[in-house]
């Protein structure tokens, strides 16, 4: 079994669920973006959705990502920063009782967190204080962090410090790991393009973008020529299309795996972080493309059906019985 460590910003999400979207016009927010603002303005925006139902959960991108596939049965760690308060101490605990190993760093600014105001059709727009996460640099990223790994996978919304991906990748790199990157958000990627493309070229292995960030990172707003595109740059490629599931592509291999119908399409905050930890636990267990983009589909339908990103038992139950159907039977999208 393959080992995966992330590195990611360490966040507390706090989900709200809008009666509107009023909101977003009031702050002049993209629907479907992340933006980064300071604690004031975080504020300002919560107080405006006082009257807004709301529910908290660890966050993060790859956070997100590395939790899932703990509950996979893959074998993980993390990175991240977070501030020598009550929610990093909380942070951190989670992450060990989850079976994920922590490397966890203290910063001096309190704990980040991210606001995510989810509209009624379930799309997500976050609105990020990143706190102590942003003081993570690459000299704290050491070579100690990789001993055992195979892979590392990287959040895109990290793109705010160059540096420090860029000395995460190579001493990677030079420790025999393998790159996988999330591309995050669309309009992280067209405020990044130049770096991403020459770090995805030289550095990365596998990439995961929805049709969004492909369109922004490619030019293409045709998602199967930005996944040709995509796919000469690295080993292996994934596209996901909403509803209309995900291309994969790997070499001269090209593949359409389809989605979990949801029984109920309530928040999508964790879809694609969800899809990339059920592909990266297959490929961890050496499952073919498709039966990794099978597993990713399973667990992005089920995370779509919950407010937020945590499940009752019950569910990953559930996952678990379709991931062996998945490696016994043959049970495929």
């Amino acid at each position: 079994m393959k080992k995966v460590i992330g590195i990611g910003n360490a966040l507390m999400d706090v989900l709200v669920s809008l009666e509107s979207d009023a909101v977003l016009d009031k702050f002049d927010l993209k629907r479907g973006s992340m933006s980064l603002v300071d604690d004031t303005m975080q504020d300002k925006i919560s107080d405006s959705v006082s009257n807004c139902e709301k529910t908290f959960s660890l966050g993060g991108s790859v956070g997100n990502t590395i939790r899932a596939m703990a509950k996979f049965g893959s074998s993980v760690g993390f990175i991240g920063k977070v501030g020598n308060d009550n929610m990093g101490d909380k942070f951190h605990g989670a992450l060990t009782e989850l079976n994920v190993e922590p490397f966890i760093l203290r910063g001096v600014n309190p704990s980040g967190r991210c606001l995510s105001l989810v509209s009624k059709d379930g799309e997500r727009t976050m609105v990020t204080y990143l706190g102590a996460a942003i003081e993570m640099s690459g000299a704290e990223v050491t070579a100690e962090f990789f001993k055992g790994y195979d892979y590392i996978h990287i959040e895109g919304y990290l793109v705010q410090d160059h540096n420090l991906i860029l000395q995460t990748a190579k001493l990677a790199k030079k420790c025999g790991l393998k790159i996988s990157i999330d591309l995050a958000s669309f309009n992280v990627v067209e405020e990044n393009l130049e770096f991403l493309q020459m770090l995805v070229h030289d550095y990365v292995d596998i990439l995961f973008a929805n049709e969004d960030e492909t369109k922004a990172f490619t030019g293409e707003s045709d998602p199967e020529a930005g996944l040709e595109l995509i796919s000469a740059m690295c080993e292996i490629t994934v596209v996901k299309v909403g509803l209309g599931g995900a291309y994969i592509k790997c070499g001269d291999d090209k593949l359409h795996v389809g989605i979990l119908e949801a029984a109920k399409r309530v928040d999508t905050t964790g879809a694609g972080d969800y899809y990339a930890a059920g592909f990266l636990a297959g490929l961890c267990e050496g499952l073919t493309l498709r039966e990794c983009g099978t597993l990713g589909a399973i667990a992005a339908g089920k995370v779509i059906e919950v407010i937020g990103t945590t499940f009752d038992e019950s569910v990953w139950e559930e996952i678990l019985v379709m991931k062996n159907r998945v490696k016994e039977e043959g049970f495929l999208f």
